[in-house]
């Protein structure tokens, strides 16, 4: 076995198509193409954005062997995402995967998803402060599909604390966006809008009951909805009068809900370190207001640069690469799942 192999990594749970080759810690390339089509349905849709994975995986894999500046057989290993995700669009993947698997006689490795994401943080150079957390720490995974807390104990063992009993923050923001009128995805619209915005309570969002380290967002959005609509009906105008205030002040209420869990998740677990990962992550309020809050409180912070916040090639390499160091490897026949499982919690 080399001492550092090109492990090649494959993503292509939901509608990005990405492509990254990592050796050691150190990436060679990474590259993504989005499916910007998705915009005019107001959300992906899953038929669509398998036909168009396997339309640019060749593309992709052409660039990032380019890019890396090596050939094919220099790739020790694939990795590929085998969910949660579209099952559609994780299928074309781990098929393009074990194609290459076969076809160069190398290793297959199986990557979850959301173990992924926690793992961008041990690639080089890819948190703001270019660091490494050391275990355990805690990971708050926020993404389109996701919301979670999780207890990193090691690369392969991790527990979930919390999850979101509905909706996932993502989600929510784009649920909202579409009651304002926003086009898809729409939390970078509602992070746009909010900068010009006041968001100090003037429209008095509720703060969900919920036990233990769960969350729940489906109260506010509909909140939000039944509001817009009565003041819709007193005035036709409110919206526009107002969309900057409400923007900010769903902003300020999402994140608040965030800081309170995770700060209860450090005074139940004991660990001061925490880590964000996923796509929500890259929203500039939670960033600062994560920060701000860590070093008021004497936390250590870990948060990805923006291009490895949302999905990316690189979070399924590393992972690769840290599974190969461990020979940890999969049989050719390892099929895809939809949705999050168990196997979060166990060493796989």
């Amino acid at each position: 076995m080399k001492k550092y192999p090109i492990v090649i990594g494959i993503e292509s749970s939901c509608d990005d198509t990405a492509i990254s080759l990592i050796k050691k810690r150190n990436i060679l390339s990474n590259v993504i193409i989005n499916q910007k089509i998705h915009r005019e349905y107001g959300g992906v849709v899953p038929e669509l954005a398998s036909r168009l994975h396997d339309k640019n995986l060749p593309i992709v894999f052409n660039k990032a062997i380019k890019y890396a500046n090596i050939n094919i057989y220099q790739i020790d290993a694939v990795s590929v995402t085998m969910g949660p995700g579209l099952i559609g669009s994780l299928l074309v993947g781990s098929s393009f995967a074990k194609s290459l698997s076969i076809g160069l006689n190398i290793p297959l490795i199986g990557i979850n998803h959301i173990k992924a994401h926690v793992l961008t943080h041990f690639i080089k150079y890819s948190n703001i402060n270019e660091s490494y957390p050391k275990f355990p720490f805690l990971c708050l995974v926020i993404s389109g599909g996701h919301t979670l807390i999780i207890q990193v104990n090691d690369f392969f063992c991790m527990k979930i604390l919390g999850t979101t009993l509905d909706d996932s923050i993502g989600n929510t923001f784009d649920k909202v966006a579409r009651i304002f009128g926003f086009q898809y995805p729409g939390g970078p619209i509602i992070e746009k809008f909010s900068k010009n915005g006041n968001c100090n309570n003037i429209f008095n969002l509720p703060t969900p009951l919920v036990e233990n380290l769960n969350f729940s967002f489906s109260g506010i959005k509909s909140y939000i909805y039944q509001l817009v609509k009565k003041e819709l009906k007193k005035d036709s105008f409110f919206l526009q009068n107002n969309i900057h205030d409400l923007c900010a002040s769903i902003q300020q209420k999402l994140t608040e809900i965030l800081l309170e869990k995770v700060e209860k998740a450090i005074i139940k677990t004991k660990i001061y370190r925490v880590a964000l990962s996923g796509g929500v992550s890259a929203n500039k309020k939670i960033r600062n207001m994560f920060i701000n809050f860590a070093n008021k409180n004497n936390w250590e912070i870990f948060i990805p640069k923006i291009e490895f916040s949302t999905d990316n090639g690189a979070m399924i390499a590393i992972s690769g690469v840290l599974k190969y160091e461990h020979k940890l490897f999969d049989n050719i026949d390892i099929t895809p799942y939809p949705k999050l499982v168990k196997e979060l919690n166990t060493s796989a």
